[in-house]
């Protein structure tokens, strides 16, 4: 078995949890920034679905390749998984930015980063001191 297989076994799906939570933070944050800008469509990730994807699919699972950077969108999922928001009351003119809907969604999705950082901080620490023989 090689480190990567024994890494990937220890840390489980918490490195694709961090990854889709941080461009769900990018995405969340980029609709806050164009909540003023005409015909912006606000744009969020299913955080459930992808790691549902990933975990179903694993980590070595064959994709499609990426030869552009603006093909597929970013990260392991993420071309699948951003969609466009569905506006409550949308603005005349265009923009599907909700400002307070995108403020409760982008501070959940920071206090879930955290939990999942602090998880795999303990997580860490745990396999140091299994190796140190504490």
């Amino acid at each position: 078995m090689t480190t990567n297989n024994l890494i990937d076994r220890a840390l489980g799906i918490m490195p694709h949890a961090l990854s889709v939570g941080a461009r769900r933070l990018e995405l969340l944050a980029e609709n806050m920034a164009n909540s003023d800008t005409p015909g912006f469509k606000a744009r969020d990730i299913d955080f459930r679905a992808t790691l549902n994807q990933v975990m179903q699919g694993g980590a070595g699972a064959e994709r499609l390749r990426v030869t552009q950077p603006g093909h597929l969108g970013d990260g392991p999922g993420a071309a699948d998984a951003v969609r466009y928001r569905v506006p409550n009351q949308p603005s005349l003119d265009g923009n599907t930015v909700d400002g307070d809907l995108e403020k409760a969604a982008f501070s959940e999705a920071a206090v879930r980063y955290q939990a999942s950082l602090d998880f795999l901080d303990s997580r860490i620490s745990g396999l140091r001191k299994a190796l140190r023989g504490e």
